[in-house]
């Protein structure tokens, strides 16, 4: 074994605290050890506001994340069952589906369903189609039914007649098995087997009024539902919130060996699993402290949960919601621990996590297909607010070149082992808060390339000077004798549209030209020119000076 092997292998022996180590980062990629399919679990994102897909600058976002895929993307969104007349607001949104006449007889209105639905299919993304929320027609308690939140107000008040059980479970059925009869005779019968349904949202808080046994009924019919229209459709549940094993298990159980609601018989449709995870920003010392060991943390006992159940094995396992902290539209004016959207603190904590959502599937062995990130865009706020989005007013942000980057990484994951990677235990222990950042990375390879994602985190935001990280690279087909290396960049001058922004002097009525500025400085760059390095034994060397919150995607092309 080589020196430097022992060296780094020493260094990540479990239980040991690697930013403990005051030596320089070196991080070791080992082609030839392979860990699987590098499955692009994080191509799936979602948001509450339905209405924001046709718009605008929804039609140009979605436009760039199916580009940026190298698979279909999917979408997941709130309220595509919610009455109204489709004018979204924070945390709201409508479609007015289902309406009822003056004798109780149900009427359908599938216009705005299929402008979001074909909003996607025409990018060839796929809809993780979410069975929620309550008609107002069907609900037990249906005034107030629109709510008026807004950042700042007390969360509860978006809890309205939307959140209750249906009055008719029949009818509650009927709405579903029209709905996806409809998408199956305007897509067709492949198209609709290649999405997934999933009933409603948070069953275990805020966005359920009902009992849990309701939740089980409500679920129950739901699939039916989907199951009449189409048997051969994947339809899953429950999209609890973070930290609520039991209540997953609860489910999982009745799915498993309860007598269903509808048939009388024992076990409900079960072809996916979800459940959120989300991490705990907070200001310390006036300083924005992440959290990404809660969203770990999370991942880590709800795969657990699944675990246990051993008929569960190999189930595809989404994570409904993915993402630092709760809620999208609270922006930073109201919420000041959400400072750290616009800029590097986002990009480098998205890099880091999913690295180690990957690592947690490996774990656990599941089969994880979808991470979504719940961010999306907020149509005609203002510039950059400090929401969880992906874009502002059609500009990209710094965190949506991470899934560019993400994107170039195809073929099989690959062993990387770092002296400055925190280890799993400690992160998940006490996060990433100790004298030296986190210096990880991730990597792929395909036939003629690989490709080695880099990044340098802490959870306190705070910005560095650049700092040396070596990168050795082994496993080279042995005929190769030179690479061409490209590194791609996001941090504080690259792949920036903030910091563009901020230099314009934060302008919140931006002329056509500093616009066009900004667009460009939102897509991804590289840094420096592409180089030719010499492969030596199937190795080969790359060196680059990443500051805190810098992200680097090393794209390694055969010669």
């Amino acid at each position: 074994m080589k020196p430097i092997y022992l060296l780094l292998l020493v260094l990540m022996l479990p239980g040991m605290n690697a930013s403990a180590q005051n030596v320089p980062a070196v991080i070791h990629v080992n082609l030839e050890q392979t860990k699987g399919e590098m499955k692009p679990i994080w191509a799936w994102y979602g948001y509450d506001e339905p209405n924001f897909t046709y718009m605008k600058d929804g039609r140009k976002l979605l436009t760039e994340l199916a580009a940026l895929s190298p698979v279909p993307v999917y979408v997941r969104t709130h309220n595509l069952l919610t009455s109204g007349d489709g004018i979204p607001a924070l945390k709201w949104g409508s479609t007015n589906i289902y309406t009822e006449d003056a004798q109780g007889n149900a009427i359908y209105n599938y216009h705005i369903t299929d402008s979001i639905f074909d909003t996607y299919i025409k990018r060839g993304m796929k809809p993780l189609a979410q069975i929620g929320f309550m008609p107002e027609a069907l609900s037990t308690h249906p005034q107030p039914y629109q709510h008026h939140w807004k950042p700042g107000v007390d969360y509860g008040k978006i809890e309205t007649g939307w959140a209750y059980p249906p009055k008719d479970y029949k009818k509650w059925e009927e709405l579903i098995y029209q709905w996806v009869s409809h998408c199956i005779a305007r897509y067709g019968k492949k198209e609709v087997e290649s999405w997934y349904w999933e009933v409603w949202n948070e069953p275990n808080g805020a966005y359920w009024k009902g009992t849990v046994p309701e939740f089980y009924k409500l679920y129950d019919y739901a699939a039916a539902g989907v199951k009449r229209a189409l048997p051969t459709a994947r339809v899953g549940g429950p999209d609890v919130t973070g930290g609520a094993e039991k209540w997953l298990g609860g489910f999982l159980k009745h799915c498993l060996t309860d007598t269903n609601y509808v048939t009388g018989k024992i076990g409900s449709p079960l072809d996916l699993v979800l459940f959120h995870a989300k991490g705990s920003p907070k200001v310390i010392n006036d300083t924005v402290v992440m959290g990404i060991r809660q969203q770990l943390r999370d991942i880590n006992g709800h795969f657990k949960e699944i675990n246990s159940f051993a008929e569960l094995k190999n189930i595809p396992i989404v994570i409904g919601e993915s993402d630092p902290e709760g809620c999208a539209a609270c922006g930073m004016a109201t919420n000041p621990e959400n400072a750290y959207r616009n800029g590097t603190m986002y990009s480098s904590y998205t890099a880091a996590a999913l690295a180690r959502i990957y690592d947690l599937k490996d774990m656990y062995n599941e089969n994880l297909i979808g991470a979504v990130n719940w961010s999306f865009e907020f149509e005609n706020q203002p510039w950059f607010a400090g929401y969880r989005d992906l874009a502002t007013n059609g500009v990209d942000k710094p965190v949506l070149n991470i899934f560019r980057m993400l994107g170039m990484m195809k073929g099989e994951r690959v062993a990387v082992i770092s002296n400055r990677a925190y280890n799993m235990q400690t992160v998940l222990d006490s996060s990433i808060r100790g004298k030296q950042t986190d210096i990880g990375g991730l990597a792929a390879k395909d036939k003629k390339s690989a490709t080695v994602l880099v990044w340098n985190y802490s959870d306190k935001d705070k910005q560095s000077a650049g700092e040396p990280v070596s990168i050795n690279v082994d496993g080279i087909p042995v005929e190769i004798t030179s690479v061409n290396v490209t590194e791609y960049r996001v941090d504080e001058t690259h792949s920036n549209s903030y910091t563009a922004w901020k230099n314009m002097g934060s302008p919140q009525q931006p002329t056509a030209k500093q616009i066009a500025i900004l667009e460009k400085a939102g897509q991804l760059q590289t840094i420096g020119k592409p180089a030719q390095l010499k492969v030596k034994a199937g190795s080969v060397n790359i060196n680059v000076s990443l500051p805190q919150q810098g992200v680097s995607l090393l794209v390694i092309n055969y010669l």
